[in-house]
């Protein structure tokens, strides 16, 4: 079994990293709350949010709060499983070099 087993090629990009970091510890995040702690700019949180919404790993809710668009996303229990065993690799990666 090689050093990189069970690193989750989905979570390489700091977004997605970070996306996945912030819904780990709160249930759900809205995308001005996404925006603000992770710096990026509309176009990319949406691309990186729709990668791991294919992948099932977060759940997307849009709705309207008065005539103001607001999405929310919070994690899958795929995601969280699949976050949590990327974290271990990672890990292990660290303790094994």
């Amino acid at each position: 079994m090689g050093l990189i087993d069970g690193i989750n090629k989905l979570f390489d990009h700091r977004i997605r990293l970070g996306i996945m970091s912030i819904l780990m510890v709160n249930e759900q995040a809205d995308f001005n709350r996404f925006k603000e702690l992770l710096d990026v700019t509309d176009g990319n949180l949406a691309s990186h949010s729709r990668t791991l919404e294919s992948a099932g790993y977060i759940n997307v809710k849009k709705s309207f709060i008065g005539k103001k668009p607001n999405t929310k996303y919070s994690a899958t229990p795929e995601g969280k499983l699949a976050f949590k065993a990327h974290i271990v690799a990672l890990e292990k990666l660290i303790h094994n070099t």
